[in-house]
């Protein structure tokens, strides 16, 4: 790993009151396997065109074992968010979301790449190196590092909910305020 200048739902919610996602500069993770790789430049150049700060991972040939390095940095507060690459950004997507505290999401649109921090609080964007060019992966990073994460008791209610299928799956319930 270098750096290039520019569980629990209580838990993560303490970490999102000390540091709100979205809230001037941050440290981004930035990692890809074999497939993704065009898009890691494009990703490391991104970010510190907007003044954030990037600790890469580097390159790896297989995307589970990129995904678990992203884990670790996010979990262990090094990096607030993070970029990863595969070949689609799917595979690399559900290897990521497997890990407390990582919410992955493969997003190949602006929209989305807004909603899903705003919304949804996904603190780490999958692309496909296989699926879109520089300039929309360019235009993704840029959305998802400006994009904040929503306080709204919606939002706050219905990521809590998500929190507890992650701590407690098919068991879970999810009764109450809707």
């Amino acid at each position: 790993m270098r750096r290039l200048q520019s569980g629990r739902f209580t838990e993560w919610l303490c970490k999102f009151e000390k540091n709100p996602l979205g809230s001037g500069t941050m440290i981004f993770a930035v990692g890809v396997d074999h497939a993704g790789a065009p898009l890691h430049d494009v990703a490391c150049s991104t970010l510190i065109e907007l003044g954030h700060e990037v600790l890469d991972l580097g390159q790896c040939d297989d995307y589970p074992d990129m995904a678990l390095q992203m884990g670790k940095v996010i979990d262990a507060g090094d990096a607030e968010r993070g970029i990863l690459a595969c070949g689609s950004g799917a595979g690399i997507a559900v290897a990521a979301s497997k890990l407390p505290g990582i919410r992955a999401q493969t997003i190949h649109d602006t929209y989305t790449a807004h909603q899903a921090v705003e919304h949804d609080a996904v603190n780490v964007l999958c692309i496909g190196g296989r699926v879109i060019g520089s300039e929309v992966a360019r235009e993704l990073v840029r959305t998802f590092a400006e994009a904040e994460v929503s306080d709204e008791p919606r939002h706050l209610r219905r990521r809590a909910k998500v929190e507890l299928l992650e701590l407690e799956g098919l068991d879970a319930n999810l009764e109450g305020d809707s």
